[in-house]
């Protein structure tokens, strides 16, 4: 039997960049407060948490002592919550993924022109209410084609914007059926000028781009198991493109969920997760498989 990691998977830049202030602040300091779990997998924010990490949300500023240093996650956050940081004598590390940075700059130009800002993605996603707040919360968001359709003016000049984790198919076919209907629509890109649906997006490319790697490793081994943190929203969707390619893939959060009747008659078994899962964690399932067939 052979175990192999998928060598695309693991944490994206932004993700590193964020557990690299983290740590390089918990290093000097014995106490930070993260904005909201500071990434979408229980097994990291617990490694953080016994060096010092602290969850909070922007309703405990108030009881935080003054000069506190609150980390904002990869996912970044609304204008508010800057805000609020300074009525709080709060002093706020920004982490926020630079990609994001860029989108939320991209929006607000079209704010400022009067655009309907459409966002595709979970309208209770961090990174969702962040770009929603740089539009004062007037922002349309669609989960898919049908709301799309249902909850634009399709009357008023629309710029369409993606949560950088989405899917990028789904995000295509939503642009292409209201470039047919909106009089004037703009694809939101993270260039400088805005372009047509048939350019850059605002969908990562270290998320899009792994989709076709994922589906060659998925296919290329007798089994996969799938880990990531369940509230990950890139996680599930890797994880059905994984499912879509090999029907026995498998979720799990850590190893001691893996279910070893799963593995009966594989000779080849694959590991792999989301852009927030610690190499850490797959590696431990690896070695969980394999002292278990050893035995």
């Amino acid at each position: 039997m052979v175990v192999e990691i998928d060598r695309n998977a693991g944490f994206c830049w932004g993700v590193v960049r964020a557990i690299d202030f983290a740590e390089k602040e918990l290093s000097s300091s014995k106490k930070l407060y993260s904005l909201g779990d500071v990434i979408h997998n229980s097994a990291e924010v617990s490694r953080l948490a016994q060096l010092g990490l602290s969850t909070v949300t922007v309703e405990d500023f108030s009881a935080l002592p003054k000069g506190s240093k609150v980390l904002i996650r990869a996912h970044g956050e609304p204008p508010s919550t800057y805000q609020k940081a300074l009525e709080f004598e709060i002093e706020l590390i920004d982490a926020t993924c630079p990609v994001v940075t860029k989108v939320q700059e991209r929006i607000k130009k079209f704010v400022d022109k009067k655009y309907q800002i459409v966002i595709f993605g979970k309208k209770d996603h961090a990174e969702v209410v962040g770009l929603s707040g740089v539009t004062g919360n007037t922002a349309v968001v669609i989960i898919n084609l049908e709301e799309a359709l249902g909850k634009v003016d399709l009357s008023k000049p629309t710029v369409l914007f993606s949560q950088t984790t989405m899917d990028k198919d789904t995000f295509a076919s939503i642009a292409k059926a209201l470039k047919s209907k909106v009089k004037e629509l703009i694809i939101g890109s993270i260039e400088d000028e805005a372009v047509d649906f048939h350019a850059k997006d605002t969908i990562c490319g270290q998320v899009s781009g792994r989709e076709k790697k994922l589906r060659e490793f998925a296919l290329s081994h007798d089994v996969v198991i799938f880990t990531a943190g369940k509230k990950s929203s890139n996680g599930k969707v890797l994880f059905n493109i994984s499912k879509e390619e090999n029907e026995k893939t498998f979720f799990v959060e850590a190893s001691d969920e893996l279910n070893f009747d799963w593995f009966r008659s594989a000779e080849t078994i694959g590991i792999t997760g989301a852009t927030s899962t610690p190499q850490w964690v797959m590696e431990s399932i690896k070695q969980a498989i394999e002292n278990h067939f050893k035995k």
